[in-house]
C-alpha cells in the first residue's frame, strides 16, 4: 500500500483517482499558468475563480480560413459524453482533423507550444461548425468520477487539464462563449486563442469554468478545440 493511501486510511479520507490526481493536475496548472502569465500577448481574465487567458491573432487570417475550408470536408453531428447521439445540448457538427495531416501537425505545435504541454497529452483537434440556432449549452470540460463515462476516459488519458479554443471567424450576429461564473462573455475574433484550466489551484475540477457557445442568431461559427488529459492521450485503450 503507498504512503497516500495508507495516510488517506488514517484520516478517514479516500485515495484520489491516480487518472485524476489533484497533485500532478495542480502541478499542470501551475506551469501552465506561469508560462502565459510570461506571455506578453496573452491577457489573463479568469480573476480570482479560475485560470483563463486570451491570446488575439494567434492564428493569421489566412491560416483561420484554411482551416475552415478543412472543416467544411468531413463533419457530422456533435456528440456528448451522455448522449451518443443528436444530443438536445449540443446542436453543432464537428470534424475530426486526421492526426498525421500537416495541417494538424502545426496546428497542434502552436497550441502545445504556447501552453507548454507535451502532444502525447492532447487530445484529436476537433473543429466546429455552429449554423443559425445551434448551440452549446451550459457544461463543464472536466469529468465527473461518477458518471458510467469515467471508467472508460481515465483508461485514455484521465481527466482534462486544459482547454483551449481557437476561433476562425466572425460571426455575424451572436455565437459568443459565455462564463456565467466569471462574469465573462467573449465575443469571436478571428485567430483569438481561448485557454482555461479546468481545475482549482488545488488541482480539484473548477465548476466556475462552467460554459457555452450561445446560439447563433445569424451567419456561422467555426471554432477550433483542443483539450489536454493528465496522462497520455490515447483513443483506443485496453
Amino acid at each position: 500500500m503507498s504512503l497516500r493511501s495508507r495516510l488517506a486510511q488514517i484520516v478517514g479520507g479516500t485515495t484520489p483517482d491516480p487518472m485524476a490526481d489533484p497533485v500532478k493536475l495542480a502541478r499542470i496548472g501551475d506551469d501552465v499558468r506561469a508560462r502565459l502569465a510570461a506571455n506578453p500577448s496573452a491577457e489573463e481574465r479568469g480573476g480570482r475563480k479560475a485560470e483563463l487567458f486570451l491570446l488575439p491573432g494567434f492564428l493569421s487570417a489566412a491560416q483561420c480560413a484554411d482551416l475552415v475550408t478543412i472543416i467544411e470536408t468531413r463533419l457530422r453531428p456533435s456528440t456528448l459524453f451522455s448522449e451518443s447521439q443528436y444530443p438536445s445540448g449540443r446542436t453543432s457538427s464537428t470534424h475530426f482533423f486526421a492526426t498525421e495531416a500537416p495541417e494538424t501537425t502545426a496546428l497542434g505545435r502552436m497550441i502545445d507550444e504556447v501552453l507548454g504541454i507535451d502532444r502525447v497529452h492532447a487530445e484529436t483537434i476537433q473543429g466546429q461548425r455552429y449554423l443559425e440556432g445551434e448551440e452549446y449549452r451550459h457544461h463543464c470540460d472536466f469529468f465527473r468520477s461518477e458518471r458510467p463515462h469515467w471508467r472508460q476516459e481515465r483508461r485514455r488519458g484521465g481527466q482534462r487539464s486544459w482547454s483551449a479554443m481557437v476561433y476562425l471567424n466572425t460571426v455575424d450576429e451572436g455565437g459568443a462563449t459565455e462564463f456565467p461564473r466569471l462574469g465573462l462573455t467573449i465575443t469571436p475574433e478571428p485567430g483569438l486563442l481561448v485557454a482555461w484550466n479546468n481545475m482549482d489551484r488545488k488541482g480539484r475540477p473548477n465548476r466556475n469554468t462552467r460554459h457555452a457557445a450561445l446560439p447563433v442568431t445569424a451567419g456561422r461559427k467555426y471554432v477550433i478545440t483542443q483539450w489536454y488529459r493528465q496522462g497520455e492521450w490515447s483513443r483506443n485503450y485496453r
